[in-house]
């Protein structure tokens, strides 16, 4: 068998602060995932505001309990000296670099092979981050 390496770069619909559920929109991003039997799937969100984690994709309170938790933690303080795009925007690039700015999950049979309860989640880290870019890279059979 021969392996093949693809990259897509595409555009995440805008979102409001928070974490966001994004795995369709994902999958619908990137159709020769189908072609793949078996591999893995890189994904980079090229922002230093927003990231991305995998964790429970059926009940939505996970998500806002992940935002109070960070905000919580994590909030504007006295102390950040980078504040040129707003007050949110060091807090936003603290917690982009705790949950990171990508993912890698396998493939199999040109399905992303999650657990049962797992989805990917966009972190919107910014009040109004906008469209966020996501290099998807792909390596496979």
């Amino acid at each position: 068998m021969i392996m093949k390496i693809i990259k897509y770069e595409f555009s995440l619909i805008e979102r409001t602060r928070g974490f966001h559920l994004i795995t369709d929109e994902i999958i619908t991003k990137i159709p020769q995932l189908k072609d793949f039997k078996i591999g893995t799937i890189n994904l980079f969100i090229k922002h230093t505001s927003a990231s991305l984690t995998i964790n429970e994709n059926c009940d939505s309170s996970v998500r806002s309990d992940m935002e109070n938790f960070v905000n919580d933690v994590i909030s504007n303080k006295s102390y950040f000296k980078h504040n040129y795009e707003g007050d949110d925007d060091m807090p936003a690039h603290i917690k982009s670099s705790l949950f990171g700015s990508s993912i890698t999950i396998p493939i199999s049979d040109g399905k992303l092979d999650l657990g049962t309860w797992q989805g990917i989640y966009l972190g919107e880290h910014r009040d109004f981050g906008g469209s966020r870019k996501v290099v998807a890279t792909i390596i496979g059979q």
